[in-house]
């Protein structure tokens, strides 16, 4: 989430402004807060589309058409204003990170997580078109994933099926790589064109692509009006379905009930009224490093700012695509874990040796040797330092959502500690008895490894209270 900037507003009709989320094709998207404390994604239209008598008109028709719009896997409108100078919208805050992020951050999902995407996504396109809505742009960046299911977000553009004719001649609205054929040549827009898309987006979290791959926007809608998908990355089993959502021809396409009924996450095998025991929709149904990097929970609820006790402001998180998604925590990716373990395996490298290599031109291997009567602080300190430099290692690989004690830190400054202020007794006496030119490989190792243990403890992972 990004700060406000002094041109956005503080308030929106009764919600107060206090982040922005991302912007749209339609407008600004803020985080809103209600007098409860209720988190709203606030989309505020943009001036010149408010200044079109013909865009207010068909988006008046969309908020009185979305406001019917109820499912467990769609962001609810909850509030809106399109007669205001600035029309605007508020939908439901979503706990989670758009797909498109997800598949971008941890890579694409297996089989089974694919299927338990489909089976919200398809359930969230009965609820639409249960209202006679047709969403026309459904795509990876729409739907948020949240640990209880994905949600379908940005009715901005959907439009009652018997309102189409409000649409200006010559204007495609949609996303290319995720639109049906029927939208590009111009025919009428049904449910069976949110089916095309349902199948486009299967295709992406499953392989990281598009069934109709990248390039220019006419170089995609050409392959989706003349060619077919390329279905070649698709596991070989479980995902037969998304062939026959990508069929050009509407006809042939999968109801969203049939997606339903394949989809289904949970079915009574055998007489249909017996009771089966569902267990919890949580994360589970999510790949695990993605499940890691989610909240953990699923609505926010605060009570409303006053004189005594102001409202906080919400966490900082990164900014996501969407304007209603809230994105993941901030779990580090494995690349930057190894980078923050890089001072750490220097230091044990440099430590390591300074213990075989001779400190002093005439004083051989004096620190491997603990027949010199001198040699023993140094020999402790590197193995102290080489004990926290481990530590530190082990406490980095950890999950971060793990809590951690304090005391690997303690240990590595303590550690750090010893050996600079023994590093300055080893030079100042070398240079008291022959000049800095005395010193030899060993005691140059040894000084590497303090500066890595220094510099180590600023990059020394956050502890966290046990909980």
């Amino acid at each position: 989430m990004d700060e406000l900037e002094l041109t956005d507003p503080r308030q929106v009709g009764r919600y107060r402004i206090t982040g922005r989320l991302g912007a749209g094709g339609m407008g600004q998207v803020y985080l809103g807060q209600s007098p409860s404390g209720r988190l709203v994604a606030v989309k505020v239209v943009r001036p010149e589309l408010a200044q079109d008598p013909g865009f207010r008109r068909r988006f008046a028709h969309e908020v009185a058409a979305a406001r019917r719009v109820t499912g467990f896997f769609t962001a609810a409108l909850v509030d809106a204003d399109p007669d205001c100078p600035s029309p605007w919208l508020a939908t439901a805050y979503v706990p989670g990170m758009a797909l498109d992020e997800a598949v971008a951050a941890h890579g694409p999902w297996p089989v089974q997580s694919v299927r338990a995407l489909g089976a919200g996504l398809a359930e969230a396109l009965e609820a639409i078109h249960a209202v006679g809505l047709v969403h026309r742009d459904l795509k990876p960046s729409n739907v948020l994933i949240a640990p209880d299911g994905p949600r379908v977000v940005d009715f901005g553009i959907s439009v009652a099926v018997e309102a189409t004719a409000l649409t200006r001649t010559g204007v495609i609205v949609g996303t290319p790589g995720f639109m049906a054929p029927e939208q590009l040549i111009g025919q009428a827009v049904t449910p069976a064109t949110d089916v095309f898309a349902f199948g486009a987006v299967l295709t992406y979290a499953a392989t990281g692509v598009g069934p109709f791959g990248t390039g220019s926007a006419q170089m995609l809608n050409f392959r989706i009006a003349y060619e077919e998908p390329d279905l070649a990355r698709l596991p070989p089993q479980g995902l037969e379905i998304v062939a026959r959502c990508l069929a050009k021809d509407p006809d042939l396409r999968p109801s969203v009930t049939a997606l339903i009924e394949e989809l289904a996450v949970v079915r009574a095998e055998s007489d249909p009224t017996t009771e089966v025991a569902v267990p919890a929709r949580t994360a589970t149904w999510l790949p695990t490093p993605l499940a890691g990097a989610l909240p953990t929970t699923t609505a926010v609820l605060t009570t409303g700012p006053s004189a005594d006790h102001p409202q906080p402001s919400p966490a900082p998180a990164p900014k996501p695509v969407t304007g209603t998604a809230i994105p993941a925590s901030s779990a580090a990716s494995p690349w930057s874990r190894r980078l923050a373990a890089a001072p750490f395996w220097a230091a044990i490298v440099a430590l390591v040796l300074a213990m075989f290599l001779p400190p002093y031109e005439w004083a051989g291997a004096a620190l491997a040797s603990m027949d010199d009567a001198g040699a023993w602080p140094f020999l402790v300190s590197a193995t102290l330092g080489i004990g926290s430099s481990v530590t530190a290692i082990a406490v980095s690989r950890r999950d971060p959502a793990l809590p951690r004690q304090r005391w690997p830190q303690a240990l590595h400054v303590v550690a750090a500690v010893i050996t600079t202020v023994l590093c300055f007794v080893g030079l100042s006496n070398a240079m008291s008895q022959a000049g800095l030119g005395a010193l030899a490989s060993g005691a140059y190792a040894y000084a590497v490894g303090c500066v890595m243990m220094i510099y180590g403890a600023s990059r020394f992972p956050s502890p966290k209270a046990e909980s």
